[in-house]
């Protein structure tokens, strides 16, 4: 029934008939009848399309003959012409007896018997242009030059008998004599693709055969019209339902495809089933089985059972519309393993909240919101429509856009830029000028006249010279600040991980010392930030950090942040030092240790073992008891150990990537501000500020709201999947893919 169907499809396809979009709904179907149906269509459409086939081809014959008729009529007339305009010119010259020009042997020639004249035979159709000159030199040379072949030129393509095709095409005349000259032609025809046609020289029989031709087209062609009209009203009655069949087919097929993973009991009386469910929908699927049970009149009812197995359960996240495309970001790094923490909790807030760090503008947010508001909006009938490849992409991830959005609205208000514009929304400025020497914002002498700024940047910070050094030291700090809570979290997720599998080793040997390290150097960083915001102190963090690891016993000097600071980074680097050689050493010997006091004394197997108990031996021993491989074990505790040491480094400056591409953002947003759109001002010209604007508006979308936002998108997925999942998040499960009808509209 399946290929029926898509022999249906290519069959509308080929016709230009589209399925209907809302198909015939009718629960009366049953599929017995339906397959003798299809059965039937099918048949019928063969039919139809071999009967097409015929009287196309025959069409398209008589259009060659028609053509042959023609080309080569013109021919024969235009030849009989100029012979007897010769014999009339030849007639005159005889006259004069003693012409050097008249024929020495005609008395010969006119008494020679008519019968013994040699008769010449001609065969005329059409060829390919492009086999023409080839079709020519052959004759030629299998002939000894014994042949006459005249050709004419078709303008218009001529639709191709044999392949249906539209070719450029010749007509022929050739002329012969003997028979034996004449199978050598007609095989060269054969062997050129050239269609042979008949043809008399007889002007009267000429116009009778064109006439005779002509009338057989146009009953031919009223034929063909009425068959293609009756073949496209029955697909497009197939089309109306179309759609209903197709997924019916799919059901059943599914239905079956299904069953046929099914085990037989032992008794052959029943089919049984293992698989998966979770716990919430197991009532659910008793009640189902139950109706399905009276629905059928079924006197056994199917029976539920729940099995345990060692097997590891696939994991299923309950979604919404809102949160499932926030869970295919964690899924496309991979699936958790069941029972794992998930990430997609924490992704719906960090992983927008990042974005919007980067892409800090609440005139560009609004109209991130606006586009996706749009696709929210029409979100119904967009679903149930074919949508490009990045239109699909972008309206799956619409409700992520609409959190970006959001996020960037909140960011470009402390950042407070609107298209690189400030504006003093939460009052006015605290700085004022000094004199009445200042006249504007951008020119020294500003002083603080009034309480800091509510919310935000000051608006006055915009269009000074400290401006870039200032926003500069600010978004670094707060990259470095956001990086390290970030990396923090993720390792207090390890941390519920190993307490929830019961790995102790992973808590003592992994997850403390990976706290202490991270936290000794940069969190002790992240602290230095704070600090030196509230005191307002001018210490050089750079140089902290540095002498920190050269000379950690010299005195700070000027840099001292806070009593007791040389103190406490000597036992932050102590810690540190420890903290390498406790992730390193300790745990591949308790592993060992744990190996073998698991085996201590499971060598030897009792002799009255059932099979059962041998077999689920020997599947213990398949999975259990490997041999331990020191070796690998703390090859593989080093490799671990180095990563997560370099990567505190690196990927503590990977968030750095939040502060270069929100000043890249910024600048750019000015950039085309002052040099496009005040530009275009300045001139004082309405169609240059036109020209202006459009610019403006152009760059703005294509370079601001497309680019950027894919830039941005990209490096908060990977801040997500590389700095953040990496410190807790194994992604070795499976999905849960529960047998729905809903995919089938999905796959085939």
């Amino acid at each position: 029934m399946a290929r029926k169907l898509r022999f249906f499809k290519e069959q509308m396809t080929k016709s230009g008939v589209a399925p209907s979009p809302r198909p015939i709904t009718r629960a009366d179907i049953d599929l017995d009848d339906l397959e003798v149906k299809f059965g039937e269509l099918e048949a019928e459409l063969m039919e139809m399309n071999s009967n097409s086939e015929k009287l196309q081809r025959a069409h398209n014959e008589l259009l060659e003959y028609k053509l042959v008729l023609q080309k080569a009529g013109e021919f024969f007339y235009s030849v009989q012409n100029n012979a007897t305009a010769q014999q009339r010119k030849s007639g005159t010259l005889h006259i004069c007896e003693g012409s050097i020009d008249s024929p020495l042997l005609l008395e010969q020639e006119m008494s020679v018997d008519p019968s013994k004249q040699i008769k010449l035979g001609s065969v005329s159709g059409v060829i390919q242009r492009k086999k023409a000159m080839a079709f020519e030199r052959i004759l030629f040379r299998a002939t000894r030059g014994n042949v006459f072949l005249k050709q004419a030129v078709v303008e218009q393509p001529v639709v191709d008998p044999i392949s249906g095709e539209k070719v450029e095409k010749n007509v022929f005349v050739l002329f012969y004599s003997g028979e034996r000259v004449k199978s050598k032609i007609l095989k060269i025809c054969d062997a050129f693709g050239a269609n042979r046609y008949p043809f008399t020289d007889d002007l009267g029989n000429q116009f009778q055969t064109i006439t005779e031709v002509t009338g057989k087209l146009s009953e031919l062609k009223t034929t063909i019209d009425v068959g293609l009209m009756h073949r496209g009203n029955l697909l497009r009655s197939i089309g109306y339902q179309y759609e209903q069949w197709n997924l019916l087919v799919k059901k059943e097929k599914s239905i079956f495809h299904t069953l046929n993973m099914l085990s037989i009991d032992v008794t052959k009386k029943c089919l049984v089933a293992e698989g998966w469910c979770p716990v919430f929908a197991a009532k659910l699927i008793q009640d189902a089985l139950q109706r399905a049970t009276t629905d059928s009149n079924s006197q056994v009812g199917a029976i539920f059972q729940v099995l345990t197995t060692k097997e590891s359960p696939p994991t299923y996240f309950r979604t919404n519309k809102f949160t499932s495309a926030f869970q295919e970001i964690v899924d496309s790094y991979g699936v958790a393993k069941y029972r794992e923490a998930n990430p997609g909790v924490y992704t719906i807030i960090t992983f927008p909240f990042l974005f919007a760090v980067m892409f800090g503008d609440w005139g560009h947010g609004i109209c991130l919101l606006l586009a996706t508001c749009y696709l929210i909006l029409r979100e119904k009938k967009l679903s149930s429509q074919k949508l490009g490849d990045i239109m699909e992409m972008t309206f799956g991830g619409r409700y992520v856009i609409m959190s970006m959005a959001m996020f960037s609205i909140y960011t470009g208000l402390i950042y407070n830029e609107f298209f690189s514009v400030p504006f003093e929304i939460f009052g006015p400025s605290a700085y004022g000028c000094r004199d009445l020497s200042c006249r504007d914002a951008s020119t020294a002498g500003l002083v603080k006249v009034r309480d800091t700024y509510p919310f935000g940047v000051d608006p006055n910070w915009h269009g000074t010279r400290s401006e870039l050094p200032f926003l500069n030291s600010l978004k670094m700090k707060v990259s470095i600040l956001l990086g390290v809570a970030q990396m923090n979290l993720g390792i207090i997720l390890s941390y519920f991980n190993a307490k929830f599998f019961n790995n102790n080793l992973n808590i003592w040997y992994q997850f403390v010392p990976q706290l202490i390290f991270l936290n000794s150097l940069f969190g002790y960083l992240s602290l230095l930030i704070i600090v030196k915001w509230c005191t307002g102190s001018q210490a050089d963090l750079y140089h902290i950090m540095i002498y920190m690891f050269l000379s950690p016993t010299d005195d700070l000097g000027e840099n001292q942040l806070f009593p007791g600071q040389k103190f406490l980074q000597i036992v932050l680097l102590l810690l540190a030092f420890v903290a390498v050689p406790w992730m390193l050493v300790p745990k591949p010997f308790l592993l060992k240790k744990q190996h073998q006091e698991r085996h201590q004394g499971q060598s030897y197997a009792l002799l009255d073992s059932t099979d059962d108990s041998l077999e689920m031996e020997s599947h213990d021993d398949s999975h259990g008891h490997e041999e331990f491989e020191f070796s690998e074990v703390f090859v593989h505790q080093l490799i671990h150990t180095i990563e997560f040491v370099l990567g505190a480094v690196s990927n503590t400056a990977s968030y750095l990537r939040l502060w270069a591409l929100s000043l890249a953002h910024s600048e750019l947003s000015s950039v085309f501000y002052e040099k496009v759109l005040l530009l275009a001002w300045g001139f004082n010209n309405v169609f240059i500020l036109i020209i202006g604007i459009i610019v403006f508006i152009c760059a703005t979308v294509g370079v601001l709201l497309v680019m950027e936002t894919l830039s941005a998108f990209l490096h908060a997925l990977r801040l997500h999947w590389v700095e953040f999942q990496n410190k807790f998040y194994e992604g070795d499960g499976y999905k849960f893919c529960p047998y729905a009808f809903t995919f089938l509209s999905q796959k085939d």
